[in-house]
């Protein structure tokens, strides 16, 4: 009876185990987007996709000579009175809205920013399709020129910047990492995880076979009486 409990504590306990993580995986699984890169939004049309009207990011589509560009300007433009948008939080708005059937294409900068904010429901997919630099523009002769271009390269070259970017981007984020790449895996059952379980089964065979060996010895010793009274 011992053996038995101890075993089907042990079973108990694996089964229960290994729903919660089957679970985790599942609920991990739902938090994939479909969509991972922009050349697998091109090929489809289910996910609709748009930019800020009059935008840098509009008019790099708008310029491109890339076949997977252009195919993405040419559904833009069959789509434009439902794609493109007046102001960056329209579009933004308008991603929450969609319940994951709407993307919105902008810069890096706003980007990144937006989906360390509340309510933490955004999230970047693939890379940056182009790379371009913020400017200081000055009247043209200006002496202001120079003393901008000197102190915004040695910003960068001292880290400076970047490190303005983590300050205020990333370790003053509202949210955690979820829809990370990073988040996609689910942790494995492992030994380390599962051991107590063993602990038990371990603790419950020793125990009965304790008991078994006690019982041996006591049923050993009333046969000798009985044998002696004989």
């Amino acid at each position: 009876r011992v053996v038995t409990s101890a075993w089907w504590f042990f079973s108990l306990i694996l089964v229960s185990s290994y729903t919660a993580n089957l679970a985790a995986f599942l609920t991990v699984e739902r938090l994939v987007p479909p969509i991972d890169s922009v050349e697998e939004l091109a090929k489809q049309t289910d996910i609709r996709y748009g930019t800020l009207i009059g935008g840098s990011t509009m008019a790099f589509f708008n310029k491109s000579t890339l076949t997977t560009f252009k195919r993405m300007w040419d559904f833009m433009q069959q789509n434009k009175d439902d794609v493109f948008v007046q102001s960056n939080r329209e579009g933004i708005e308008k991603v929450r809205r969609s319940k994951g059937k709407f993307a919105f294409l902008l810069e890096s900068t706003l980007n990144e920013y937006v989906n360390e904010r509340n309510p933490c429901d955004t999230m970047r997919i693939g890379e940056n399709i182009d790379a371009k630099g913020y400017g200081i523009a000055t009247p043209l002769g200006s002496d202001l020129r120079e003393v901008i271009n000197i102190a915004v390269l040695e910003l960068t070259e001292s880290g400076a910047l970047e490190s303005l970017k983590q300050r205020w981007y990333y370790e003053r984020s509202e949210c955690t990492n979820i829809g990370t790449k990073d988040s996609k895996q689910s942790t494995p059952l492992n030994l380390a995880n599962v051991a107590g379980m063993f602990y038990v089964l371990i603790i419950g065979l020793g125990i009965a076979m304790v008991i078994a060996f006690l019982e041996f010895l006591l049923k050993a010793k009333i046969d000798s009486k009985r044998l002696n009274q004989n």
